[in-house]
């Protein structure tokens, strides 16, 4: 069936642990305008793998240029966040829900955008591997399988962002904050090497 296959693919896409995940769990532990973040994440996927469907992945595929202006400026956005986060893991008291004041809404949201539209690998996994594998279903079941994968874009974000409040106890200490940005930070200095090194 053309809908479960889309959520089933979608998901497995999208539940490993990379920028934009670590990005939604940082905010859902704080707390911090969690709705806005989610929201951007789902509904730029929602886009993304509608523009697949309706072609866009031909076009990108045709235009080398477009994604390594995605890789090299994706991957210089990844490395400077990573340098932000391990500043904030060599200063973990800094997190103590008390003493950090609130980002502000615009400043989360553009960051959140930063980490969904400057990653190329957003664009082969949604518009390109999505948007072609929608289209070997036919007139009739591409946006079926589209609206899966759409389906399981929002149902991963949101329980990432919001689930991530149970672990709100285990976060009351700077310590743990400590652990989570240093991983944040190995993890997006990783993923931008890999943009730029060849394989």
């Amino acid at each position: 069936m053309p809908l479960l296959a889309g959520f089933a693919t979608s998901l497995s896409l999208i539940v490993a642990i990379g920028a934009q995940n670590a990005f939604v769990l940082r905010q859902g532990l704080r707390r911090e305008h969690v709705l806005p973040v989610v929201l951007t994440c789902a509904l730029s996927d929602a886009l993304l793998i509608s523009g697949g469907i309706a072609g866009l992945g031909a076009l990108l595929t045709s235009s080398p240029a477009a994604l390594s202006i995605a890789k090299y400026g994706g991957a210089a956005f990844l490395f400077a966040y990573a340098v932000v986060a391990a500043r904030r893991a060599f200063h973990p008291e800094s997190m103590s829900p008390a003493d950090h004041a609130p980002a502000a809404l615009r400043s989360v949201v553009l960051t959140c955008l930063g980490f969904t539209y400057l990653n190329p690998h957003v664009y082969l996994d949604t518009v390109v591997l999505l948007g072609s594998l929608a289209n070997q279903r036919g007139t009739d079941g591409r946006w079926l399988y589209g609206l899966g994968a759409v389906a399981a874009s929002f149902g991963w974000f949101f329980a990432l962002g919001y689930l991530a409040r149970k672990l709100g106890p285990v976060f009351a200490r700077p310590r743990a904050w400590q652990f989570l940005d240093g991983t944040i930070a190995l993890i997006m200095a990783t993923l931008a090497t890999w943009m730029v090194v060849p394989s």
